[in-house]
C-alpha cells in the first residue's frame, strides 16, 4: 500500500517550537484511508468549533492544509475516502471528518465510549462534539486476542485491508490507540498522541518544557501514558528496520517520514 505523509494543522503553541498534524493517506485496493484528520473545512471557516485550547495551540487553520485539499492536489475526490481510522477524539485529529460524509469512522470502543456515548464532565469539556455532528457512520472495535511486536491488544482491520492494524493504547485518552500500515518497505506505526516528541523515546533529543508539563495535564490515566512511554521508547531504541514510528505532532518525524516514503 502507498502512504502519503500528510500535515493538517500547522500549530504554532506559545513558548514551543512549531508542531504538525501528521496523517497518514493509504492507497488501498479498497479506496482512500485516512489515519487521522487534522482540522478540516469547517474549523477553518468556524475556529470556535475548534474550543478554547486554540488560544494555547494557536493552529494556523488553513484550508490549504486540510486533508481534503491535499487529497484534491493528489487527483482523488472526498468520495474516495472510504475509511478513517482515528487514534482518538481531539479536536486536532478528527476536525476533517466532516469533509468526508461517506467515510465509515473507525475507533476504540472505549474511545466512543468516553467522547460520545457516555463522556465524563472532564471528557465533555474536552472533545467538541460539533465536529461529529453530522451524524458519521461509526464503527467501534475492541482489539484484544491478538498481538502485534509486543502490544497484547491489537486487531487487523482487514474489512478496510489487510496491513491496517489498531492497537489499543489507552491513556492519552481513554479509548486511545496507536495504528500500523503496512507500506510495503516498511511498516509505519502511527502513535497518535501517546508521545509527542521524540526525545521522549530516544532519550538524546530534548522535549521542550512546555511539554513536558502539557502532556501529563492532558493525560486521562498518567500512568498509563508512562507506561507507554516505556512500551514505545524500548520498542524504538531495538531500531527494527522495518519499522518507522511516528506520532502525531513532531515536525522533524513528520520531515524525516516525508524524506523516507
Amino acid at each position: 500500500m502507498k502512504v502519503h505523509h500528510l500535515n493538517c494543522g500547522t500549530m504554532r503553541p506559545y513558548t514551543t517550537p512549531v508542531i504538525v498534524c501528521h496523517v497518514l493517506l493509504v492507497e488501498t485496493d479498497n479506496g482512500l484511508v485516512l489515519v487521522d484528520t487534522g482540522y478540516g473545512t469547517q474549523d477553518c471557516l468556524d475556529p470556535k468549533r475548534v474550543g478554547p485550547t486554540r488560544h494555547l495551540f494557536n493552529p494556523v487553520l488553513s484550508k490549504g492544509e486540510t486533508a481534503l485539499r491535499h487529497i484534491e492536489e493528489l487527483g482523488f475526490t472526498r468520495e474516495d475516502v472510504r475509511h478513517i481510522v482515528v487514534t482518538h477524539f481531539d479536536m486536532d485529529h478528527i476536525g476533517g471528518i466532516s469533509d468526508f460524509p461517506d467515510a465509515q469512522i473507525h475507533a476504540t470502543s472505549a474511545e466512543i465510549e468516553g467522547a460520545v456515548r457516555n463522556p465524563s464532565f472532564r471528557e465533555r469539556t474536552r472533545f467538541r462534539a460539533a465536529q461529529w455532528a453530522h451524524g458519521p457512520k461509526i464503527v467501534e472495535h475492541s482489539p484484544d486476542g491478538e498481538k502485534w511486536r509486543g502490544f497484547a491488544a491489537a486487531k487487523e482491520l482487514t474489512e478496510i485491508a489487510p496491513g491496517i492494524v489498531l492497537i489499543s493504547l489507552p491513556g492519552h485518552t481513554r479509548g486511545h490507540a496507536c495504528i500500523a500500515v503496512d507500506a510495503g518497505h516498511r511498516w509505519v506505526l502511527h502513535c497518535g498522541d501517546a508521545f509527542y516528541a521524540e526525545g521522549t523515546l530516544d532519550g538524546r533529543s530534548p522535549v521542550p518544557r512546555p511539554i513536558q508539563i502539557i502532556e501529563p495535564l492532558l493525560a486521562f490515566d498518567r500512568k498509563k501514558v508512562a507506561d507507554n512511554h516505556a512500551r514505545l521508547t524500548e520498542l524504538y531504541q531495538r531500531q527494527e528496520p522495518d519499522l518507522l514510528m511516528v506520532c502525531a505532532h513532531d515536525a522533524s518525524l513528520f520531515d524525516h517520514a516525508k524524506e523516507t516514503a
